[in-house]
């Protein structure tokens, strides 16, 4: 038999369920580094951080924030727009297709960039800006474009960090108002038409060969100073080995007709006598070579006559070195030994 339902009975569990439907409802969970930005019949009234919070149903709703994020398919880039009601607050990068940017020596090149930003503030960034994330791509393009478009092409590849820093502080001012911090700007890619990036290549090679020369013709220089030196060194060792050697013999000379003159005496005969010897020791000396350098050799009438006195002086008394010793040895020879050289000095002059 059926028992009969009652509405209160009907009621109550009707009352029962909407109660569990609006605990539910009313029940959420914020998991950590998000938020969620509840308006109370269209206006904002809290932000909920993590943890397990409870609204009020049908009058307190969660606002959507719109965000675009870019998916790499091939080439190309595919813009994926999502309305979330629970706003990230990591850092998150935005990788944008790239973009043509025309340098200041008229050059179009195409820059494939990287943005890292987290939004601090999720009020400002929902209610400051109708769709951040655009916003935000957009200020970075432009500023890209109005940062390289001051730099000629060989700068824009040497200072790529100098372009990253100019592009995130140009761009922090007007992204703080929307409750976002640009942590970094990277400059990824960098494309140039093909004819551009031709010449860069020639002119690449050019260089490098230029450095080849300059380096060789800076070795060829070390080197040739280095053997100028050496040859200015031996010639002054050289110079000074001939100083000494002559000065030598000088010295060696003057003992020499020293000796002979304290044998022979100091007369002005004697002095004659000795003088011509050496001078035809000289002639005898130079004669060999002049006989190499001809069939014929014409001595002078002034070296005839010191040759006579040479063979004067050795008849009569030998060589000087041996009249000295024949001095020393016995004093009382002197006159006649004196005697013969004069007159075989006076022989020859007649």
């Amino acid at each position: 038999m059926d028992l009969p339902v009652s509405p209160g009975l009907i009621l109550s569990l009707l009352i029962v369920v909407i109660g569990i439907v609006i605990v539910i409802k009313g029940l959420v969970v914020v998991r950590q580094s998000e938020v969620m930005v509840i308006e109370r019949l269209g206006s904002f009234n809290r932000l909920l951080e993590s943890g397990i919070n409870i609204i009020i149903p049908f009058i307190e709703q969660p606002r959507a924030i719109t965000m675009i994020r870019y998916r790499k398919a091939g080439d190309e880039y595919l813009a994926i727009t999502s309305d979330e009601t629970r706003i990230d607050r990591r850092e998150t990068v935005m990788d944008f297709p790239g973009q043509p940017v025309v340098t200041t020596d008229n050059v179009t090149v195409t820059i494939n960039g990287a943005l890292y930003y987290q939004i601090i503030d999720p009020k400002r960034a929902v209610y400051e800006v109708e769709n951040m994330s655009q916003a935000v791509e957009v200020l970075a393009k432009t500023t890209l474009r109005s940062v390289v478009g001051k730099m000629e092409l060989d700068k824009l590849f040497e200072s790529r960090a100098e372009v990253n820093n100019e592009i995130q502080a140009a761009m922090e001012e007007a992204a703080s108002k929307w409750g976002v911090k640009i942590s970094r700007v990277e400059v990824q890619d960098i494309a140039m038409p093909e004819e551009v990036e031709s010449a860069m290549r020639l002119q690449m090679a050019a260089e490098r060969k230029r450095r080849a020369t300059v380096t060789e013709a800076e070795g060829e220089k070390s080197a040739a100073i280095a053997t100028a030196q050496g040859q200015r060194e031996s010639a002054i060792l050289n110079a000074e080995g001939d100083k000494e050697s002559a000065i030598l013999r000088a010295q060696g000379e003057q003992e020499s007709i020293k000796l002979v003159l304290n044998a022979l005496g100091d007369s002005e005969d004697n002095k004659q006598t000795v003088v011509g010897y050496l001078l035809g020791q000289s002639y005898i000396k130079v004669l060999p070579k002049m006989a190499q350098e001809g069939e014929r050799v014409f001595v002078p009438y002034e070296s005839s006559a010191l040759l006579g006195s040479m063979g004067m002086f050795r008849e009569l008394a030998g060589s000087p070195e041996d009249a000295v010793a024949s001095h020393l040895g016995a004093g009382g020879d002197r006159a006649p030994l004196r005697s013969g050289m004069v007159g075989g000095a006076a022989g020859s002059n007649g």
